[in-house]
């Protein structure tokens, strides 16, 4: 297969942690060649979505870890398999890339994770879709309504609904220190419309990243563990990662949503779980591939080229 990853500057990967790297490393191993480009690079022109792509060659050398071809200017249909792999800020450049991925994919281009489905699922607010499973949650700018939430369960969570790596998260406890800056600055002054959650005690134990590839559930999840008083659990923020197998509670809630979101054209999710509740959906680059097989021994990145293997297959069957 010709694989083609849209994703941040190589230079920019520790690819002793990053998944888009296990992903190629496993690609490689099976004899694909892979290629990257990244946003800048993507042009619609007469009518065809085309990009400036580079083959890349791994070099099996930690610190020197790849080379790179020639530049070739090729439309996205060339390619077996597009792989949107870009990390947010998910801002209106993300979403320009994802309408041009999306006349890609009417052009013959399979894409993953689908993008309107990206662009159908934010991150914090699709945990809506499935109440079931969440917490007490308020999605609003109006401070007087978080006043309100924040009355009636007396310790809660705020934050932005376009941040990752934990950024921006904030805790109010019982006595409501600092409850009107926070709301202020989260708000931008009841401009910016935020989520806000009743706090879950179970945070102390992780926060866990459950995978679901191709409809299936890895059965390991990494515990992102706060530390040093941190209310936040995401590695970008200092947690500590610990491989844990699911409970039964992860996996009723991983079972209930994976095939509904690999229905929906996600061969990747990233599902975030704090002691029995779902707190976010993650669907634009979902990680800890590399901490789950290092700890456990599961091959994360071979189920999910194994997936992406399977989807390609019944494409062209299709054609």
């Amino acid at each position: 297969m010709k694989i083609v990853f849209l994703t941040d500057p190589l230079a920019q990967f520790k690819i002793y942690k990053d998944s888009t790297y296990a992903m190629m490393a496993e690609a490689v191993s099976r004899g694909h060649q892979i290629f990257a480009f990244g946003p800048a690079d993507m042009a619609l022109s007469s009518g065809m979505v085309s990009a400036s792509v580079q083959e890349i060659h791994l070099t099996g050398d930690p610190k020197d870890w790849y080379r790179l071809g020639d530049v070739r200017e090729c439309e996205l249909q060339e390619f077996d398999a597009v792989l949107q792999r870009k990390d947010p800020p998910f801002d209106m450049e993300y979403i320009y890339a994802t309408y041009l991925l999306d006349l890609a994919e009417q052009q013959g281009a399979l894409v993953f994770n689908k993008p309107s489905a990206i662009r159908d699922h934010n991150e914090k607010l699709s945990i809506a879709q499935f109440p079931q499973f969440t917490t007490p949650t308020l999605v609003t700018r109006n401070e007087a309504k978080i006043r309100t939430f924040f009355d009636q369960h007396r310790d809660i969570i705020l934050k932005p609904l376009d941040g990752m790596g934990g950024a921006g998260i904030f805790r109010v406890r019982e006595d409501g220190m600092n409850l009107g800056s926070v709301i202020e600055t989260l708000t931008n002054n009841q401009q910016r419309t935020i989520m806000v959650q009743r706090y879950i005690p179970e945070i102390v134990q992780g926060d866990k990243r459950i995978l679901l590839i191709g409809g299936t559930v890895v059965p390991f999840a990494l515990a992102r563990i706060p530390q040093n008083g941190e209310v936040r659990g995401n590695l970008a923020a200092g947690g500590i990662g610990v491989a844990q197998k699911l409970t039964e509670r992860d996996l009723e809630i991983a079972q209930s949503l994976a095939p509904i979101l690999s229905e929906r054209g996600l061969l990747l999710v990233g599902l975030d779980v704090i002691g029995n509740y779902l707190t976010e959906v993650n669907v634009t680059s979902p990680t800890c591939f590399q901490e789950i097989h290092q700890q456990t021994g599961v091959n994360v990145a071979a189920i999910f080229i194994n997936a992406l293997e399977k989807q390609v297959e019944k494409f062209k069957q299709k054609k």
